[in-house]
């Protein structure tokens, strides 16, 4: 690490799309005194927002531009094909880009596809936003090929979406400034990466109540046994068993009958 924290808060970038919360949740679990603050920002901004301190690390979108920014790839989405729920490619369950050929393939300006074709046909004009060829795509204009989050963010009742494949895949990463590597980026570096509150690679004790979430898992400490319990008595050789007290029984000295 190369600096340490310099506030007492976290600000975490996010593009749309992203869900954040599960690891917000563990972030309010493991920090409770450092609020995490999230900071939406579009996919172009991203690493700009970065770059000028807007934030402390961002959930973003690859291929971005990487100059003096780490980042960490953490999962890659499945690309889909948005289109009327009366079209054709609502039918598959499934569809290519050779399924598109014929349509009017919508290409928004802030598209997060890195296309080298785009497939289908162009449309006249280039959307400005994902949400306005969502809305294009609603009126008959044309089809849009987005990561599967974005469909689902801009969801429609009208609309629906198959998976496509042959396509460029969205991959989501979290990023931060190599010169501000902090021990806050560091503790949600951590998280994302699913270490657990007693790694050896953590810096922090556990919170009081995740601790004891852990010792539930493991099942607590040992049952001691009762304060003041007899321990059940142990057959004993010449004992006998039976209703009432029991009687020793005499033994005889072995020797020479009596005469």
């Amino acid at each position: 690490m190369t600096g340490s924290e310099a506030s007492p808060s976290f600000r975490l970038a996010y593009v749309p799309g992203v869900t954040p919360a599960k690891w917000v949740r563990i972030w309010n679990e493991r920090l409770p005194d450092v609020p995490l603050h999230l900071v939406q920002v579009s996919a172009a901004e991203a690493s700009g927002v970065l770059r000028d301190g807007g934030a402390d690390a961002g959930l973003l979108r690859l291929p971005t531009d990487r100059t003096d920014l780490s980042a960490i790839p953490l999962y890659t989405e499945t690309t889909v094909v948005v289109v009327p729920k009366d079209h054709l490619v609502a039918a598959a369950d499934e569809v290519t880009t050779e399924d598109l050929a014929d349509d009017i393939v919508l290409h928004p300006l802030d598209d997060t596809l890195d296309w080298e074709h785009p497939p289908g046909r162009p449309a006249i004009e280039r959307p400005a936003t994902t949400k306005d060829a969502v809305e294009l795509v609603a009126a008959g204009v044309g089809l849009l090929v987005v990561p599967q989050s974005l469909a689902r963010l801009h969801h429609r009742k009208d609309l629906t979406y198959r998976p496509v494949t042959g396509t460029p895949e969205s991959r989501v990463a979290l990023s931060w400034r190599e010169d501000r590597t902090t021990d806050l980026v560091d503790d949600f570096i951590g998280i994302v990466r699913g270490r657990t509150v007693n790694s050896t690679r953590g810096r922090r004790a556990a919170a009081p109540a995740e601790v004891q979430r852990s010792r539930a898992g493991t099942g607590g400490a040992r049952r001691q046994p009762a304060a003041g319990k007899p321990k059940p008595a142990s057959s004993g050789k010449g004992v006998r068993r039976g209703s009432g007290a029991p009687k020793a029984v005499k033994r005889g000295k072995r020797g020479k009958p009596r005469r």
